[in-house]
């Protein structure tokens, strides 16, 4: 197949890192791909801005942000000036696929030549549970859906009536995360991805440490994240902080916890928890996403609603204070279940959802237009 993957920009987020995973695996079995990249976002410093402008240099040419595409040896394309892509742009092919809700807005006016139409759906982008028309527009497009969770599939049939969703779950690379049968570390340990969206929830798994830490003096705290902590969000006295930690440093952190927090508010799929249980880390998480699908209650880890900080204490002590026999059974428990699915057998998938993609495109299925709606 000739596949073009459009995505907004390239950098160091999950998403972008499933969508990079994939491409490079369908190069690998022969595909052509195409990593299309519809804007270029970089952050510029504020005070190398206002020196710029005050030597009388303009504005300063940007800097792109560190991305997984880079280095992984995909064609990767990015438009020149900055705009959104047009026929022009984009290659004939037999399937474009947008990742993110407003590249699908540009990808259903590319001509049929480009491919049949479909969007990778890695989440459900609504804030406080507030509704967005412009969102809720791109669901209803006529493109074929393949969605990373069990709760997208879900919504994609209850909320937009679409029952032929393709279900692609996201998988873990036991090449890059695993770790030997292990015990639980002398000093307590929970491991975070700190990160200060309101969506990742960091300020109720902190709220939660904090009960922890009232009734475990001793808990310490390792954390990673791929921004800087906010002003109003800092991690305690007791963690130890790491940003953008290479990739192979991040098994030693997660096989260093002996349990590992989720308290996000809303998630697509979220990669750390299975990533941690490749590294025989038991999770605590609120009901979001993947964890939803990967977390068996007692056994793997344990599930609590968003928001509730005292059933995340209380989830997290409970894994503390395992025996070290149980704890390890929990923790054993976590590692088949991240070993129990490939990312071998997610791109087998992956290549029959786009093949049912073409095939909808021929029957003329896919066929519509979103006008009006950017």
């Amino acid at each position: 197949m000739k596949i073009t993957f459009v995505i907004q920009w390239a950098n160091m987020s999950g998403g972008i890192r499933v969508v990079t995973i994939y491409a490079e695996r369908l190069k690998q079995r022969g595909h052509k791909v195409v990593v299309l990249s519809s804007l270029l976002r970089a952050k510029v410093p504020l005070r190398r801005v206002v020196k710029s402008l005050l030597l009388g240099r303009g504005w300063p040419k940007v800097r792109p942000e560190p991305s997984y595409l880079h280095s992984s040896g995909v064609e990767y394309r990015v438009l020149s000036p900055v705009r959104p892509p047009g026929d022009t742009d984009v290659p004939d092919a037999d399937i474009v696929v947008a990742t993110f809700w407003r590249t699908a807005q540009f990808v259903q006016q590319l001509s049929p030549a480009k491919g049949a139409k479909a969007i990778l759906i890695q989440g459900y982008e609504v804030q406080d549970g507030q509704s967005d028309p412009s969102l809720d527009a791109t669901w209803r497009m006529p493109m074929h859906k393949i969605v990373i969770s069990k709760w997208l599939r879900e919504l994609a049939r209850e909320k937009f009536g679409d029952s032929l969703v393709s279900h692609v779950p996201n998988s873990v690379d036991l090449d890059q995360f695993n770790a030997v049968p292990r015990r639980k570390q002398e000093v307590p340990t929970v491991g975070l991805l700190f990160a200060n969206s309101w969506f990742k929830g960091c300020r109720t798994s902190l709220g939660a440490l904090k009960k922890v830490a009232t009734s475990l003096p001793s808990v310490r705290l390792v954390c990673f994240g791929a921004e800087q902590p906010g002003r109003g969000l800092r991690p305690p006295h007791y963690a130890d902080f790491y940003y953008q930690p290479a990739q192979d440093q991040l098994k030693q952190l997660y096989a260093q916890c002996d349990v590992w927090l989720c308290g996000s508010n809303r998630e697509g799929f979220h990669l750390p928890p299975l990533e941690a249980m490749a590294c025989r880390c038991p999770v605590v998480s609120t009901r979001v996403g993947g964890p939803m699908d990967i977390i068996e209650e007692g056994v793997n880890g344990h599930l609590v609603n968003v928001g509730d900080e005292g059933a995340l204490a209380d989830r997290l002590l409970r894994v503390l204070n395992l025996p070290q026999e149980q704890w390890k059974q929990m923790s054993d428990a976590a590692y088949r279940t991240a070993a129990g699915y490939s990312w071998d057998d997610a791109t087998d998938l992956l290549e029959k959802a786009m093949e049912l993609a073409i095939e909808r495109g021929r029957r003329g299925e896919l066929l519509g237009s979103c006008k009006g709606l950017i």
